[in-house]
């Protein structure tokens, strides 16, 4: 037995052009873009189970995003900031130990850089140096001179 029938959505011009967009725009996560499905087709009148089975996700699912977009419309469609620590190191501290990594040589007078002594150098810990170095591809121990590039044959 079909339950009651939910309200229908009324969509505004640029709400409709928005989702529409998030369904187009490259960048958009998967989630968003079925968000949108799912409230575009609630302002088709289409009923839970349907929009469910048509779009392949629980009928909960689809009341879920049809109250968060009828209590906050567009903005309840965006992901919640998640719960945890609050970021640590900075933007600036970031930028600032890229560029000490590739335009300054270690004061010990070793030949570069190693996890350890950039942690001491920085304040940081040597793994937030190691995920850093990572992050942007950076491999201070990898030397690469004019001697050590190969040449071409004739």
């Amino acid at each position: 037995m079909p339950g009651p029938k939910p309200l229908l959505l009324e969509l505004s011009d640029r709400e409709r052009r928005v989702l529409r967009g998030w369904l187009r725009k490259q960048t958009a996560t998967q989630a968003l873009a079925l968000r949108s499905r799912i409230v575009l087709a609630c302002a088709e009148g289409r009923p839970n189970a349907q929009i469910a089975q048509d779009l392949g996700v629980s009928r909960e699912t689809v009341r879920k995003w049809r109250a968060r977009f009828t209590a906050d419309r567009l903005e309840g469609l965006v992901d919640r900031p998640r719960s945890g620590a609050p970021r640590k190191i900075t933007d600036e501290q970031v930028e600032a130990l890229v560029a000490k990594t590739l335009d300054q040589a270690p004061p010990t007078g070793d030949s570069h850089w190693s996890t350890r002594s950039m942690a001491r150098t920085a304040g940081m810990s040597q793994s937030a140096i190691s995920r850093i170095w990572r992050a942007f591809g950076l491999k201070p121990h990898i030397v690469e001179t004019w001697s050590c590039r190969p040449t071409r044959s004739s």
